[in-house]
């Protein structure tokens, strides 16, 4: 081979611009799979605050006066509002939100139930006096 077809061939410039496209293509592949879906987080704060919704159900918390059920509900549908638009950390935030607020309802029907049962037993305390 002549020399100026070897310079040519094996030019410094030419593997330069090789490795720089190589490094490229991985750091476009890696942003894509970084991008394309929910992290395992996201899908089980929707997944914890879902199951709390259907418990509290189960047990009957919308049967209380407490705004923390529709709340609950409105904050799981702005999470699946942000997860759509690929926002997820904001998603995984309303999601968790969404998890407490139904507790906290749980937690207020509970207390109201608890409190009945004790009036209820006054009641009948006294009724023996």
């Amino acid at each position: 081979m002549s020399q100026i077809m070897q310079e040519s061939f094996f030019s410094p410039s030419r593997d330069l611009l090789k490795g720089s496209s190589l490094v490229a293509l991985v750091l476009i592949g890696l942003l894509a799979a970084c991008s394309s879906a929910p992290q395992p987080k996201t899908y089980a704060m929707f997944q914890a605050a879902e199951t709390a919704i259907a418990d509290a159900d189960r047990n009957g918390v919308n049967g209380y006066p407490s705004p923390e059920p529709v709340e609950s509900r409105n904050k799981l549908q702005q999470a699946r509002v942000a997860l759509e638009m690929e926002q997820l950390p904001l998603a995984a935030f309303l999601a968790q939100e969404s998890q407490v607020d139904t507790e906290l309802a749980s937690a207020k029907a509970t207390l109201i139930k608890e409190q009945q049962v004790n009036a209820g037993m006054k009641e009948v305390i006294e009724a023996f006096k």
